[in-house]
């Protein structure tokens, strides 16, 4: 019997080395990140009276966005000679270094803010073998910490203050306007960190396309809509509860130079275009993703005819917050009647 050679999937580095800074002979750290599906929203395109598409980004292989950052960051460490990748988190870039990490054959460190972490994301880091240590306190104060620390002993830093994670977010930006043939109007994101707006716009700026830029934080965790920090950032959206972005001036840029804008959106707003989503479009996002689709139902299109909203991460990501927000199940007797009864309502 003749089996078939496997096929290789092709690395985002790969794809987009052109644009990115990268040689032939570097090494690349890859798990097939990237060409994440864009899928029409037809109900929510009719409520909004725009062409809305989804970019989810929940399917690249751990389950977010930042698995496009990570193979250049990491990619980068291993160039470097780096052993130990390290990063401050609030779940998903956790499960994405402590992958590459592993794949790298480098050693995963993350500090995570101790019960402030989804369940999905902290069983992903653990199991990938990183070093999890649960501070205590919030994100923003184990970033500052990671910074300092990466600064005194040889250790590659690899939250999205790293250069290199944005230009792997930014191959986004280019998927989007390939499927669109060009044409898009305006994004919509959420913003926690702001490393992913900011990543956004540059791929856009290099493409020479310029889409209004729409973020949305939340209402607990808003400091750039706020004009100041949040010193205890809450939101039901774990993934973006920050309150002090690293990259606040870089999103405040491209939303000014986009004409666009950063808005807030509460976690009852989020809770609903989480079940929305799910329950109309078929895509099941974690909370934080839906954070861009509620800022598009509640300020609308604004006279965009064609816009994308990047749902960041996978539901999975947030089993607990899928169970809290879903329907019971239904309990039934093994009897035809009673199948019946709980099938026919």
């Amino acid at each position: 019997m003749n089996i078939p050679a496997p096929t290789r999937s092709v690395s985002l580095i790969e794809r987009f080395r052109d644009r990115l800074p990268f040689s032939a002979g570097d090494p690349i750290v890859t798990l097939g990140e990237g060409s994440t599906p864009l899928v029409l929203a037809e109900r929510l395109s009719e409520r909004v009276g725009a062409e809305v598409h989804l970019k989810l980004e929940g399917l690249n292989p751990t389950g977010s966005f930042k698995d496009r950052g990570m193979t250049c960051a990491v990619s980068a460490a291993l160039r470097e000679g780096a052993q130990t990748v390290i990063c401050a988190s609030t779940g998903n870039t956790a499960a994405s270094a402590a992958a590459y990490a592993a794949k790298a054959g480098l050693r995963g460190v993350v500090i995570i803010p101790d019960g402030k972490i989804a369940t999905g994301k902290l069983a992903q880091a653990l199991m990938h073998g990183a070093r999890v240590i649960a501070l205590r306190g919030n994100f923003d104060q184990a970033l500052d910490l990671v910074r300092q620390l990466a600064e005194r002993h040889p250790i590659a830093l690899v939250n999205s203050v790293n250069e290199f994670r944005l230009q792997g977010q930014k191959t986004a930006a280019f998927e989007l306007l390939d499927d669109l043939d060009g044409r898009l109007d305006a994004l919509c994101i959420p913003v926690g960190n702001a490393g992913n707006i900011t990543a956004y716009w540059k791929g856009f700026v290099e493409a020479g396309s310029a889409p209004r830029m729409l973020g949305f934080q939340a209402a607990g965790a808003a400091p750039i809509v706020n004009g100041a920090p949040v010193a205890e950032p809450e939101t039901v959206a774990s993934a973006i509860r920050i309150g002090n972005p690293a990259r606040w001036e870089e999103a405040i840029d491209a939303m000014r130079a986009s004409h666009g804008a950063i808005r807030a959106v509460t976690d009852d707003e989020i809770l609903s275009a989480y079940r929305l989503l799910a329950a109309t479009e078929g895509v099941f996002c974690e909370p934080a993703s839906a954070a861009s689709v509620a800022g598009l139902i509640k300020y609308g299109a604004e006279g965009a005819e064609r816009v994308a909203c990047v749902l960041t991460g996978h539901g999975l990501k947030d089993p607990d917050a899928a169970l809290e927000q879903a329907g019971a199940v239904l309990p039934c007797e093994p009897q035809l009647r009673a199948i019946e009864r709980a099938v026919l309502g």
